[in-house]
């Protein structure tokens, strides 16, 4: 989906952000993937992925 070089890497780790939003809580990265605040996923193959929630009620922290 991407047209940067070399290509996006895999849907398992972080593509380059594209269209961030965050007044609504999410970002498009290049891959397809919509990334929201609550660090759940929704992927270009239809896969929704759940928040990673930590104890606490804190979200978990991904590393860009």
């Amino acid at each position: 989906m991407c047209a940067h070089r070399p290509s996006c890497p895999a849907t398992d780790t972080r593509a380059h952000v594209v269209a961030a939003h965050p007044e609504q809580g999410w970002q498009l990265l290049c891959d397809g993937t919509i990334v929201f605040d609550d660090t759940g996923e929704l992927r270009p193959d239809g896969l929704a992925v759940a928040p990673h929630r930590v104890p606490g009620g804190r979200p978990a922290v991904v590393a860009a």
